[in-house]
């Protein structure tokens, strides 16, 4: 006969499991919120650099100097990715859809040319280079939609080596870094009002953190217009994941679709944060989210921003980078210059700019 302790013991196991993990990510997560803290408060006083990128810099003085080990990386990776993915869906809450529909509508001819630049750059140049196909095609996808994303979602039906999805992960990161500390001064180099460097940064940076990092520096709208753009063009990982399971399947001579042998991970393709964001945008734009509001959810979303990106800079590997070699970097440094050159280039053209 079942005792009261066997029969209640299977519901109690689950949230032991759940309070452990929380107990692994807290040492961690409270690091990168003390350097957020900091690094708000660097950026109110120098808001040209702004709290995201003191925050990823911070994160890496802090890292390189006191090499935190394994028990802090838990909750380094709890705030790089879900409160990162957390801040996308309060911002979410700042726009109604009718002006995510705008913008994202009116990026779409920079966004899709900056797509073909980058996959067609990556497949000539990686020829070029003689960088291992699945590396080539990693790196491309990465720099053309958003980062280890979409490295993510087209390993899931490319089945690469972990090596290669190491080099293309590393590339990525270099190059995401470089864009946050480049973008914003660059941007005022060269005179950019802020929807067009919102556009410049949301076509032609990898990654979403650093997207929202670099936009948000910059000032003015700039931060949620890129925002808009950036998510808008992480859509265009569907069809090009499709496209990849398609081409594996014909080389491979199996079924890369949904119940074949590779099975397409739909949550990867449309993430549940995305959905959070058009939900918040919906409550904003039937009037749920009032307006006075904004100014306190943009200053939260920002916060969380600057924890996800010290984070990050906390969980910087410098050996990871060198693992990456040479042509690996090299290949991501000439689609990140022409990713960039052809956005801005996009814009002249269609009277952006």
């Amino acid at each position: 006969m079942a005792t009261p302790e066997t029969v209640t013991r299977p519901h109690l196991a689950p949230a032991s499991g759940h309070g452990r993990a929380v107990r692994e990510r807290l040492p961690g997560l409270a690091v990168a919120l003390v350097v957020a803290g900091v690094a708000t408060a660097a950026g109110t006083e120098v808001p040209v650099v702004g709290g995201p990128v003191f925050g990823i810099v911070i994160g890496v003085l802090v890292a390189a100097v006191l090499h935190p080990g394994e028990r802090w990386r838990p909750g380094f990776t709890f705030a790089a990715k879900p409160v990162l993915q957390a801040s996308i869906v309060v911002l979410g809450g700042t726009l109604s859809l009718r002006q995510v529909a705008s913008v994202g509508s009116s990026s779409l001819p920079v966004m899709l040319g900056t797509l073909a630049v980058a996959l067609g750059g990556a497949w000539l140049v990686g020829r070029l280079l003689g960088i291992e196909r699945d590396t080539t095609m990693l790196i491309g996808v990465g720099t053309a939609i958003c980062g280890a994303s979409a490295i993510a979602a087209t390993q899931s039906v490319l089945k690469a080596k972990e090596s290669t999805v190491a080099y293309a992960i590393g590339t990525i990161f270099v190059f995401n870094i470089v864009a946050v500390l480049a973008y914003p001064p660059l941007g005022h180099l060269l005179g950019l009002d802020p929807h067009a460097f919102g556009l410049w940064a949301g076509t032609a940076i990898n990654d979403t953190s650093s997207v929202v990092a670099a936009g948000y520096a910059y000032g003015g709208d700039a931060g949620p217009y890129s925002v808009v753009v950036k998510l808008t063009r992480s859509l265009m990982i569907i069809p090009v994941v499709m496209a990849v399971a398609f081409w594996v399947s014909r080389r491979r001579g199996g079924a890369a679709v949904p119940g074949g042998s590779q099975r397409l991970p739909w949550r990867r393709l449309v993430p549940p944060f995305l959905i959070g964001f058009v939900v918040a945008s919906a409550l904003t734009t039937v009037g749920v989210v009032p307006t006075s509001w904004h100014p306190a959810l943009t200053a939260v979303g920002t916060f969380l921003i600057t924890t996800a990106l010290a984070g990050i800079g906390l969980s910087l590997r410098f050996s990871d980078l060198r693992r990456a070699g040479v042509r690996p970097l090299l290949l991501g440094a000439c689609l990140w210059a022409l990713v960039g050159a052809s956005s801005l280039g996009l814009q002249a053209l269609s009277g952006s700019l």
